[in-house]
């Protein structure tokens, strides 16, 4: 059995370093007349983490120039690589540990993210990503392209059943195009209604130890 994770929300506790990195952006387009000043809440920001850098700029300021929105992703991209080499980032307890049991059972562990290359690269270094995962892909390899899509790619080189783990409704979507057994993470980013099609919800990764016996 294949297992697709998602990463950002599902292993990776992202706002950590996703809020400064938003707040050095949005800096940027105060200063730059794009936006007028005033405070970010994390609840706020984090409703674009599971979102690829194409699809959230194009909603969260869908005027703004695309050399701009272009800017303003290195901007966010580059800050939260830095943060990663300080060892800022947070996977959620528990997270690796997990891994490591569904690997031992015998799943084939892949990773699907809504992110850039060198940020997967990033993790997969500081985490040794590569111990847990056969497969890394992430939608900045396919030009953006919705999960849903990406995934005709994966079945191709991985063989057998596929399952879908994550916390947004970019990763549910997965399991319902392709009629795939889907598990939401309701202690990530997204909210009770985008995860309303899973199969079952966990509340805690270490939950899955418990469903995939």
């Amino acid at each position: 059995m294949n297992i697709i994770f998602d990463y950002d929300g599902t292993l990776h506790n992202s706002i950590k370093i996703y809020g400064p990195a938003f707040r050095q952006a949005y800096s940027y387009l105060v200063e730059k007349g794009y936006g007028e000043e005033r405070s970010w809440k994390d609840e706020e920001i984090s409703k674009w983490l599971g979102f690829s850098s194409k699809d959230m700029w194009n909603s969260f300021m869908p005027g703004l120039k695309e050399e701009e929105k272009h800017k303003c992703s290195a901007i966010i991209g580059t800050a939260m690589v830095k943060y990663i080499n300080e060892n800022k980032a947070e996977l959620y307890p528990g997270a690796l540990e997990t891994l490591e049991w569904l690997r031992k059972k015998g799943f084939n562990l892949i990773f699907l993210s809504n992110c850039k290359i060198q940020y997967m690269k990033e993790h997969r270094r500081s985490f040794n990503l590569d111990k847990y995962f056969t497969g890394f892909y992430c939608t900045e390899e396919f030009d953006f392209l919705p999960k849903y899509k990406i995934f005709n790619y994966i079945k191709e080189k991985h063989l057998g059943d596929f399952m879908i783990i994550g916390d947004r409704y970019q990763d549910i979507q997965i399991a319902k195009v392709h009629n795939l057994y889907s598990i939401g993470c309701e202690y990530g980013y997204g909210s009770e209604e985008e995860l309303r099609g899973a199969d079952a919800i966990i509340a805690d990764i270490s939950e899955l130890k418990e469903i995939l016996v």
